[in-house]
């Protein structure tokens, strides 16, 4: 059963953390660190969530230590701000019995640190605020669920890292990093010490983001090299789904800073990275490129970055759109369906700045906008320059939202059996 092990170092040894700092005897608790960021985090205590609601009546959550924040409102209608990933959890799975005012301790806003230094902020009042959450969710919970933030040394400019945070709360680890061998088990053992400093065990490991044909491979050598250094399971691999990396064009839209003129309805459409490109040639070539040597099947939803006096690229792109709207009826969301969309700059490069701004410059001829909106076509204006734009596109990484529960629902549905809770709650 799922149980908590003694921890690696006794609180008289140097680096654990004095009594005041850990809590009483609470419910079991899982938390869920990462060797770095963007690695998956996330996902994995998504699917956790969802495989311990099935083995628990109650499962708690709460991020101790959080850095992008939203305002919510609570049980009482007070608005409140937590970290972003704490309404996915508590909204999608409805954790009625987990107050809002419980699940983000500690939030890590612009200035914060600079104010922990300066002696604004005590240490004493994060590890309060920590212990206090922990306590009033493990309270109403059969197990906690907690997530950590960044790589497991984040936060340690404020005393708060990850490894001092699950030592705060008795908890015990999932760790999770991208997959490999090598290269996944050097990062592993960095993140485990830190751990092991603050005395916390790991529990076991999950493989995030495996090319589908190396998966039994890795779990062979991974798994058998986490038994042999470090006494622990492999509680996954997971194999690579790139649907969860692409983001939907109203997260593009935000990351431009954009407006969409039209085609209001793809927002919620995901468009991968991969299909997105930067049109220089002329009008000839790109329908030639885009539209005649690609099905629109094979290539349903491509991201085309152009300059906004490309007025002859907007007009071809409008009318092969209008085009393939009538031949599939005016469905976007079907599984064969097109819906690839503009992406109009209206600056320069970084690089090669104006020395001077022309109103001609920064947006379309007033009939093409005109034609967007009368076939509803999704054309996004964007103040960056062309290039600029397409870094930012190819560099963006999708995040769970509680407005795309599309993808919070194929995450479930994808890491879930990947993971061996068996494993996991009986280590």
């Amino acid at each position: 059963a799922f149980h908590r092990q003694p921890p690696l170092l006794s609180l008289a040894q140097p680096g654990a953390l004095a009594s005041p700092c850990r809590s009483p005897m609470p419910q079991p608790t899982i938390f869920v660190a990462a060797t770095r960021q963007h690695v998956g985090k996330t996902t994995v205590s998504l699917a956790l969530m969802s495989g311990l609601q099935k083995r628990f009546n109650k499962v708690g959550f709460l991020k101790p230590v959080g850095q992008q924040h939203l305002p919510v409102r609570d049980e009482s209608g007070n608005q409140l701000r937590v970290d972003k990933d704490v309404q996915v959890m508590k909204e999608y799975f409805k954790l009625d019995h987990v107050p809002y005012s419980a699940m983000s301790p500690v939030i890590i806003p612009s200035g914060y640190t600079a104010r922990y230094i300066d002696d604004e902020v005590s240490n004493e009042a994060q590890c309060a605020a920590i212990r206090r959450a922990h306590e009033t969710i493990s309270s109403g919970s059969d197990v906690v669920l907690a997530e950590g933030t960044g790589h497991v040394g984040v936060g340690s400019v404020v005393e708060v890292s990850n490894a001092r945070a699950a030592a705060m709360m008795g908890a015990e680890v999932v760790l999770v990093a991208n997959g490999g061998i090598g290269k996944a088990f050097d990062e592993l053992e960095m993140n485990r010490m830190m751990f092991a400093h603050e005395g916390v065990r790991v529990r076991g490991v999950v493989l995030n983001k495996v090319r589908p044909d190396k998966v039994e491979y890795v779990q062979s050598k991974m798994g058998r090299l986490l038994e042999q250094r470090w006494g622990v399971p492999l509680l996954g691999v997971v194999p690579e789904l790139s649907y969860l990396s692409k983001p939907t064009l109203a997260e593009l839209e935000k990351a431009l800073d954009g407006d969409l003129l039209a085609g209001h309805r793809c927002r919620s459409l995901h468009y991968g990275v991969e299909n997105s490109f930067l049109v220089t040639t002329g009008l000839r070539r790109f329908l030639r490129r885009a539209f005649e040597q690609r099905s629109p099947s094979e290539w349903r939803r491509p991201l085309f970055v152009t300059h906004v006096t490309r007025d002859d690229l907007l007009l071809g792109y409008l009318a092969q759109h209008q085009r393939l709207m009538t031949a599939q009826g005016g469905a976007v969301d079907g599984p064969r369906d097109w819906a690839g969309a503009m992406v109009l700059s209206t600056g320069a490069s970084k690089g090669f700045p104006d020395k001077e701004a022309f109103p001609d410059d920064t947006e379309p001829l007033t009939y093409l906008t005109q034609m967007a909106k009368d076939s509803n076509a999704p054309v996004l204006i964007t103040r960056y320059g062309t290039l600029d734009a397409l870094h930012i596109i190819e560099s963006y990484t999708a995040k769970h939202s509680i407005h795309d529960t599309a993808r919070v629902s194929a995450a479930v549905a994808h890491y879930e059996p990947n993971i061996d809770f068996d494993a996991l709650l009986q280590g």
